[in-house]
């Protein structure tokens, strides 16, 4: 679903940031050879995703859903210097894949890949977290928030993918679709929560940004 048409999507990436040439290598590789191509965050909002990361400066990632590794290597440009970005996905077939492109980068020693179930994975990483990027499994994301949170560094930042989920948010819920069940007591529980102050923005599938307090 566009919120926005197409072609004022074409003119918003026109005039933001260019797509960094590794990147648009990746985006065309995962088009040409991965099932469901648009999972991949692509050019408008990987910039979106750097620019945050690169304001934020952050020591320590999570992100929760690789996919082919695009969002890590836009949230890597912020990364400091000795900072590790540890990624979650439960596709096997894809790990290769993601880490022939990471070690194209130069943060290849820095990014760390985890295959399997996150909700069993993240209580295993012995790291307090700057930034969290959350695009997985919808069934499970009030799950991964109370397993990140208390991994949090005090000011450090949620993003959450796919929080407008097509625009479902605001239609009648049919009982048996439990993705945008739970992705609505999300969006009501990270408005609400005191542990974080949040805002929504309407950048592609919707990405909510939650700092915690």
């Amino acid at each position: 679903m566009h919120f926005i048409s197409q072609e004022l999507e074409d003119y918003i990436e026109q005039y933001s940031q260019k797509e960094p040439a590794l990147l648009a290598a990746l985006n065309k590789e995962t088009y040409q050879k991965i099932l469901l191509p648009r999972m991949l965050s692509g050019h408008f909002q990987g910039r979106v995703l750097s620019m945050l990361s690169k304001l934020i400066r952050p020591l320590h990632i999570l992100e929760i859903g690789t996919f082919t590794g695009y969002s890590a290597l836009c949230l890597c440009e912020g990364m400091q210097e000795n900072g590790t970005l540890h990624t979650i996905d439960i596709k096997e077939e894809l790990v290769d894949f993601q880490r022939k492109h990471f070690d194209k980068s130069s943060w290849g020693i820095q990014i760390h890949q985890y295959l399997g179930e996150a909700v069993a994975i993240i209580p295993t990483i012995d790291l307090k977290f700057d930034l969290v990027f959350i695009d997985a499994d919808k069934e499970n994301y009030l799950n991964y928030f109370e397993l990140i949170l208390p991994k949090m560094n005090k000011g450090g930042i949620i993003l959450s993918d796919n929080v407008l989920w097509s625009g479902k948010v605001l239609e009648t819920l049919n009982p048996k679709d439990i993705s945008t069940k739970i992705l609505l007591e999300y969006n009501t529980l990270l408005a609400n929560d005191s542990r974080v102050e949040t805002v929504l923005l309407p950048i592609r599938d919707g990405l909510t940004v939650s700092r915690v307090l």
